[in-house]
């Protein structure tokens, strides 16, 4: 089998030194080894890479790594993703739908992948004898980073292998290590993920030496094609009457639309010729009202402007007619007003003569009283003068 593996890696690699034989060849990225770019972003932003697996600096801490904490072979844990109502391209098998947590056997493969493993370390893989999923790591390394061409060198002394091996997350799902191969070499998809695609030529050779060797699994997986082709057959047989079906709700959809907006225009419009005609109506009786009381208003206007003047005239008439009789009665007053002022004063220059000649009186009187030996007695007949005098003067008032 060495010299065998040695043929093979010098074709593959063509390197023929003995020193180079036990370098392994990688084919595909060499940088992410052709892992899903949404596994890859989990596994290296994952806690158990950077912090756990990141201590691990050898081969053997790594092996015993695998064989304590490996449990299945799922690409995610359980429960951890949720595809649920993801179709097409986002979903199941894809694996660029949304992401979980990612599982411990990724984890560790793409750790094998950092320390660049050799031949006698993968054989001590594929060839371990203390757990099956170190034997299964070892396989899927392989599968993902070895070119095509050389995979059914490295997997057909395995084929048969009846060892078993709880592939599913949580348990449950017992298969056989030779199934788990064939079923590697004849199918992309595993689980929520896929394999790196084998090329047709490549792919029909390894067809035919599993039909040759397995004929009866042959049968199923022809069996299975044929259904499958069927299926695919009436899947697009379907799509087609789908798409028939679409267009020509498409087709009825649009009339519809098209229908139902040209009711909607015309229902517009004539509500809207209805508007304008219920708003020229509105205008035009608003004008008429306006051009009515305008016409009252002017009418009102010109009646009181002609009674005003009417009246104005009269009065000047009645005044023209008065003026005469107005001034001759206003002279009248005028005479009678000063007839009665000449005779106010007339009155008071009368009253002025008198209290003056009476003063002169009392004047005398007083100075022949005070001559006079009977002083008392001219005194009383003063005060009776005097007081004779005032209710005269008061009766005149």
């Amino acid at each position: 089998m060495d010299h065998q593996y040695q043929n093979n890696d010098e074709e593959v690699c063509n390197k023929p030194s003995s020193k180079a034989s036990n370098v392994l060849p990688l084919w595909g990225n060499e940088r992410t080894m052709n892992l899903n770019q949404l596994i890859l972003t989990n596994i290296q932003s994952s806690h158990y890479f950077k912090v756990n697996l990141y201590e691990l600096k050898t081969y053997h801490e790594v092996v015993d790594e695998i064989y304590y904490k490996v449990a299945h072979l799922e690409p995610w844990e359980k429960g951890s993703r949720r595809t649920s109502g993801q179709t097409g391209m986002c979903g199941g098998v894809r694996g660029v739908g949304a992401g979980g947590i990612v599982s411990t056997a990724y984890c560790l493969l793409y750790k094998l992948f950092t320390l660049k493993l050799t031949r006698k370390q993968l054989n001590g893989l594929i060839t371990h004898c203390d757990s099956p999923y170190i034997r299964a790591l070892g396989f899927m390394y392989i599968r993902y980073v070895f070119p095509p061409a050389s995979l059914l060198d490295w997997y057909e002394p395995y084929l048969d292998d009846e060892e078993e091996v709880d592939v599913k997350a949580g348990g449950g799902q017992m298969m056989k290590m030779g199934m788990i191969l064939r079923q590697w070499l004849v199918k992309l998809e595993w689980f929520s993920t896929l394999f790196p695609r084998i090329p047709v030529p490549i792919q029909q050779k390894i067809q035919k030496v599993l039909e040759e060797r397995f004929p009866m699994q042959a049968v199923q997986v022809a069996n299975q094609r044929d259904r499958e082709s069927r299926e695919g057959f009436d899947r697009e047989k379907n799509f087609k009457q789908n798409q028939r079906d679409n267009k020509d709700n498409r087709r009825d959809k649009i009339r519809e639309d098209r229908f139902e907006k040209n009711e909607d225009n015309e229902r517009k419009n004539r509500y809207d010729r209805e508007d304008n005609d219920r708003k020229d109506r509105y205008d035009r009786e608003e004008n008429d009202r306006k051009d009515r009381n305008d016409r009252e208003e002017n009418e009102r206007k010109d009646r009181y402007d002609r009674d005003d003047s009417d009246r104005k005239e009269r009065y000047r008439d009645e005044r023209i007619d008065a003026l005469p009789y107005e001034r001759k009665d206003r002279y009248k007053d005028d005479y009678d007003r000063k007839d009665r002022f000449r005779d106010d004063y007339d009155r008071k220059d009368r009253y002025s003569r008198d209290d003056r000649d009476r003063q002169r009186e009392e004047e005398k009187n007083r100075r022949h009283r005070d001559r006079s030996p009977h002083k008392e007695r001219h005194r009383d007949r003063q005060s009776s003068k005097d007081r004779e005098h005032r209710r005269k003067k008061h009766h005149h008032k």
